[in-house]
């Protein structure tokens, strides 16, 4: 029982430096020849962090994206926690100037403090739906962060002074994910996009709230040619 305490404490430590950045377009203002797109982005969410991204439009009959990213949190040691998100994007349905998107990634995370070392899988999935103008968007968001498996690897520290026998090695089922859901809105200018957006994070059970339930993100896109 105390092994099993000790890991969900330590899982919840993880949640604490996710960041849920996404990469988000007006779908009005791009061009079927924009084909890349440079993402960069920062903001509070459980602590300040600075993400870099990058998508790929393919040619499709509606917008399809291919999209990666990479978070991390501000902080001395730089590559101790971080966030890597590879997947997609596809505004799926458009009437007037309404338009729906969804998005998928495949998420990898590293996590690690003096007490133990953390290497997670997960998936994350969102929907955005929005009035869209050349100019300018507003639009509200729902999304779920999953983790789905975890790697422990515990500190010698943790080992001698907090439990001795506590298991290095992978953790399964499921350790844990959260709901987001917020608006964004954006101006576009040229090739280049302003997307500020905000919203709240509740753990999925909703029998509990994050330390700091909410999220806010300042972004930055530029859209390239072919």
């Amino acid at each position: 029982m105390k092994n099993i305490k000790t890991s969900i404490f330590i899982v919840s430590l993880c949640f604490l430096i996710k960041p849920v950045f996404s990469q988000n377009i007006n779908w009005q203002n791009l061009k079927t020849n924009q084909k890349h797109i440079a993402h960069i982005a920062t903001g509070w969410d459980y602590g300040f962090v600075y993400s870099l991204g990058y998508s790929y439009q393919l040619k499709f009959k509606i917008p399809l994206l291919l999209q990666a990213s990479y978070s991390l949190p501000s902080g001395g040691q730089v590559l101790d926690d971080f966030k890597v998100k590879l997947g997609g994007q596809i505004r799926f349905y458009k009437i007037n100037n309404f338009q729906f998107s969804a998005s998928l990634y495949t998420i990898y995370r590293r996590f690690q403090n003096p007490l133990v070392r953390l290497q997670n899988f997960g998936n994350e999935m969102s929907l955005v739906a929005g009035y869209y103008k050349p100019r300018w968007f507003i639009a509200g968001e729902l999304g779920f962060d999953k983790a789905i498996v975890t790697h422990f690897k515990h500190s010698d520290s943790f080992k001698k002074f907090v439990y001795t026998n506590v298991q290095d090695g992978w953790a399964e089922p499921s350790t844990g994910g959260n709901f987001y859901y917020g608006l964004q809105a954006g101006i576009s200018f040229h090739k280049s996009e302003l997307i500020l957006k905000a919203g709240l994070v509740s753990e999925q059970s909703f029998q509990q709230k994050p330390l700091i339930p909410y999220y806010l993100q300042l972004g930055y896109n530029l859209r390239l040619k072919r």
